[in-house]
């Protein structure tokens, strides 16, 4: 079985950056496409930014020219570089990846729809 374990979090004030990591662990061997979701308390979770494993990545209006997500593919790990954050980008961020593929003992395995445990994000002066 594999976790995605989130860290970066924390309190920031206006136009401050903060940047989240999240490391995949297990005997990876391949991850696909990686996102970053947030959830403010009473709303539903939204995607803020995607990256496939070819490094093509997709954003969310609201956060176009202020957040970057990247990856690193041998170190099995996605970041959210957050840059001029607002009170609105206040919340918990998730990091999703569809489908990990991983060793078992000797048996490559899937696991599907991957969460981590989220981190919360607070940008308040």
């Amino acid at each position: 079985q594999v976790q995605l374990v989130e860290s970066g979090g924390g309190l920031v004030q206006p136009g401050g950056s903060l940047r989240l990591s999240c490391a995949a662990s297990g005997r990876i061997f391949s991850i696909y496409a990686m996102d970053w979701y947030r959830q403010a308390p009473g709303k539903q979770r939204e995607l803020v930014a995607a990256i496939t494993s070819g490094n093509s990545t997709n954003y969310a209006d609201s956060v176009k020219g202020r957040f970057t997500i990247s990856r690193d593919n041998a170190k099995n790990t996605v970041y959210l570089q957050m840059n001029s954050l607002k009170p609105e980008d206040t919340a918990v961020y998730y990091c999703h990846a569809d489908q990990i593929r991983y060793y078992s003992g000797s048996y490559l395995r899937i696991d599907y729809n991957c969460w981590g445990q989220g981190t919360q994000v607070t940008v308040s002066s």
